[in-house]
C-alpha cells in the first residue's frame, strides 16, 4: 500500500518541478498540505496530490478549449 503521506521532495519528483515550485503550490493554497511536528514539517496527502492533479488537467483542457490550435492562424 502507498504511503498515505507525501514530502515535497517526493511530490516534486512525482511532478517532475523542484521542491520550491512544490513549496509555492502549497503556499499558494493549490496544493492541500499539513504542517506535522514541532518544527512545521510539510506532509502532502496522496489524495490530496491526485485531487491536484485532476484539478489541473481539467484547467488545462478549459484553456485549451479557450485557446484551440489554428493551424491557418497567419492566413487570415
Amino acid at each position: 500500500m502507498p504511503a498515505r503521506f507525501l514530502t515535497r521532495a517526493q511530490v516534486a519528483e512525482e511532478l517532475n518541478v523542484s521542491e520550491s515550485q512544490v513549496y509555492a503550490l502549497i503556499r499558494n493554497q493549490e496544493l492541500r498540505s499539513a504542517k506535522i511536528g514541532g518544527r512545521g514539517v510539510w506532509r502532502i496527502g496522496r489524495e490530496d496530490l491526485e485531487a491536484y492533479i485532476e484539478r489541473a488537467y481539467e484547467e488545462t483542457a478549459r484553456w485549451i478549449e479557450g485557446h484551440p490550435f489554428a493551424e491557418d492562424a497567419g492566413t487570415a
